[in-house]
């Protein structure tokens, strides 16, 4: 089991992914590495500050933007430098939750896709595509991120509403994967800088914007 979450009105809480880094860009493991981001994801960051400023995202055929007076991210330098910038725009002060980080890669982090796909095949295949099963060796598994992941979402709904919550990629395909119930949405690819409706009907009706739907790592 991924965890689950309480069931609440998907206008309340919208996910954002980082900015891009160079490891997401030379396809590499980063795990809980401290990796800031490049040129490129620090623009993201500015696009994302400013669709989140503008309400970007709202009630599809609403009208109305999001009012956020919640600002969450993953204390990873990534997503913590890509809350900074939105801070700014949004006038809120980030609050770290560790729960929100990105999966532990183990013994992959800080090594190139395309080694340990050479390596270990059908453990990187289990990545990609999402498997539910899927661990890093000597690290975390998507079933024990899950339990966090929805701890964490469940504290912030309980919280001030609506918030926005800057993480990472595997942490929104898992937040979204508990709300359908299936696993299509682990094996999606979330864009750097994208803003995700925490609803998974929602989230593939609207555009979610960011940059090239890079895998996350």
């Amino acid at each position: 089991m991924l965890g689950t979450l309480a069931d609440v009105s998907a206008a309340n809480v919208y996910l954002a992914r980082h900015g891009q880094t160079a490891y997401n860009l030379e396809r590499r493991f980063q795990g809980h590495l401290p990796v800031p981001l490049d040129d490129t994801g620090r623009a993201q960051a500015v696009d994302l500050a400013e669709r989140a400023g503008a309400g970007a995202g709202g009630r599809p055929g609403s009208g109305r933007g999001i009012p956020f007076v919640a600002l969450w991210c993953s204390p990873l330098a990534r997503a913590r430098e890509t809350a900074d910038i939105v801070a700014a725009r949004l006038r809120l002060e980030p609050r770290e939750d560790a729960r929100l980080m990105e999966t532990d890669a183990g013994d992959w982090t800080d090594r190139l896709f395309t080694d340990v796909q050479a390596e270990d095949p059908d453990g990187f295949a289990g990545f990609i595509e999402g498997r539910p099963d899927f661990a890093f060796p000597g690290g975390e598994s998507f079933a024990q991120q899950g339990v966090r992941v929805a701890a964490a979402l469940t504290d912030i709904e309980r919280g001030d509403l609506p918030a926005l919550v800057v993480c990472h990629g595997v942490v929104i395909r898992i937040a979204l994967f508990q709300r359908a119930g299936h696993k299509v949405a682990l094996a999606e690819r979330v864009p750097n800088a994208a803003l995700v409706p925490l609803h998974p009907a929602e989230a593939e009706s609207v555009d979610v914007g960011g940059g090239e739907a890079l895998p996350p790592s």
